[in-house]
């Protein structure tokens, strides 16, 4: 099973990862924890790159292509093999954060975007997707403040220093994402207690796996 979590910055992806790996792993599963950009050692060359501040002179396409490498990369070494030993894989990001972030903030085409998709992903699709929604000042102030107290990196922020509109859009982004494709996605609000957003997830899926069996 591949679940993957997305959403805007400081809606508490990673925290959330790393909680539900631990419970479900407590419960006997076998639990590949994972992220994009960087989930592998090419993979976090590519993550310096994309998130260095620093390169405040990159383009949309110039995203894009590096986030479908990662990807690419990803799918190779860690996802597909992990799948293939039926472990299940909780990615912090995956392909949907390409389609808001590159198509509807920075406005790439979309049909290009999905080209590039059944390019990268051959198919293969997320089995559920929670999208962790929050309004972006929120979310932006936690980040912040995770860059004070050392917890988020400085090197890492270069997103973050896009305007109050951008992570609007990427809001909206996710949230139409969500209404479109209702089958995959778990919608949750991000300003739930960290306990109250891991127990649902869980629920969701063990539900999800009862299913299968049936």
């Amino acid at each position: 099973m591949l679940i993957t979590l997305c959403g805007g910055e400081g809606a508490g992806k990673s925290t959330q990862v790393r909680r539900l790996s631990e419970k479900l792993e407590q419960k006997g599963y076998r639990v590949v924890v994972t992220r994009e950009p960087g989930g592998t050692a090419i993979g976090r060359k590519i993550r310096a790159l994309l998130l260095d501040p620093a390169n405040r002179a990159m383009v949309a396409d110039t995203e894009l292509f590096l986030y479908a490498a990662d990807r690419a990369q990803h799918l190779a070494e860690v996802v597909r093999p992990a799948l293939k030993e039926g472990k299940i894989v909780i990615s912090d990001r995956f392909a949907d954060s390409t389609t808001v972030y590159q198509g509807v903030a920075r406005g790439l085409d979309p049909e290009r975007i999905q080209r590039v998709h059944e390019l990268v992903l051959q198919g293969l699709l997320p089995d559920i997707t929670f999208l962790l929604d929050l309004l972006p000042e929120e979310g932006l102030s936690r980040a912040l403040s995770q860059a004070n107290q050392g917890t988020r990196s400085l090197d890492e922020m270069r997103f973050e220093q896009e305007s109050l509109d951008f992570h609007r859009r990427i809001r909206q982004g996710f949230l139409a994402l969500a209404a479109k494709e209702t089958n995959r996605f778990c919608c949750l609000d991000a300003m739930q207690p960290q306990e109250t957003l891991t127990d649902t997830m869980l629920l969701v899926i063990e539900e999800r796996m009862q299913s299968r069996k049936n």
